[in-house]
This record gives C-alpha cells, sequence and structure tokens, in this order.
C-alpha cells in the first residue's frame, strides 16, 4: 500500500447566521465562534521532505474564512438560497481551499466545522 501523509491545520472564525426553514431556536439570528479543521493529503515528499508548507494550508484557508468571518452568513453569496447549516459551511470552505491549492500532489482531505465544542460536522470527497 502507498504511503500517505495527512496534514492538519486549525483556525476559527466568528459569524452569526439563521437557519432558514427550521423548526426551532436555530431559525432566529445567532452566532457561532466556529473552529475549523483542514485537512489536506498527499503521498509524495518534496525536495526538503514536505508535503505542502503547513503555511500555505493555512494561508488559503485563511483567504476563505476572511470572507465569512465576522459576518452574518445569510447575507453572503453562496448562501442567499443555499442554508448556512454546518455542513454547507463545510462543503463551502472545502471546495474554495481546493480551488487554491496548486499542487496536483497534495489533495483536499476533509474539512471539520465545529460550531461550538460539542457539535461539529466532517466533510470529504
Amino acid at each position: 500500500m502507498a504511503q500517505t501523509f495527512v496534514l492538519k491545520t486549525l483556525l476559527d472564525f466568528a459569524s452569526a447566521h439563521s437557519l432558514r426553514g427550521y423548526p426551532g431556536d436555530c431559525a432566529k439570528l445567532h452566532g457561532h465562534n466556529w473552529k475549523i479543521e483542514v485537512q489536506v493529503a498527499g503521498t509524495q515528499l518534496n525536495e526538503i521532505g514536505m508535503v505542502i508548507d503547513f503555511k500555505e494550508i493555512k494561508r488559503h484557508a485563511k483567504e476563505v474564512v476572511k470572507e465569512l468571518d465576522h459576518t452574518f452568513l445569510n447575507d453572503h453569496a453562496h448562501f442567499q438560497e443555499l442554508n448556512p447549516t454546518a455542513e454547507n459551511i463545510a462543503v463551502y470552505i472545502f471546495k474554495e481551499i481546493e480551488k487554491r491549492i496548486q499542487s496536483p500532489e497534495v489533495k483536499m482531505h476533509s474539512l471539520t466545522v465545529w460550531e461550538n465544542d460539542r457539535n461539529c460536522v466532517t466533510y470529504s470527497e
């Protein structure tokens, strides 16, 4: 079996949202201090022994998260009609980071979105 390296970095952001059509309190405006776990994978090490520099992963992730930080997510273009659930946020961030990674040897592995210390969702393809 081929070797695989999975690298993980963490970051966070704060934002508010409301869940359209939800039959409970989450339909009301409320906020979270979201925690994001970005995992990328690769099978090859470069000439200095890295799959990818953690700084590069974090730079891409910060670009995406900056668009969401301290905003009302329902106002974001991506969530105009799509509910800003933790699941949909995970898919959005995953795909946006994936677009920014320019190395064919490095792929997004998974993305976990924590809305609080007890609840999270992990997305992968």
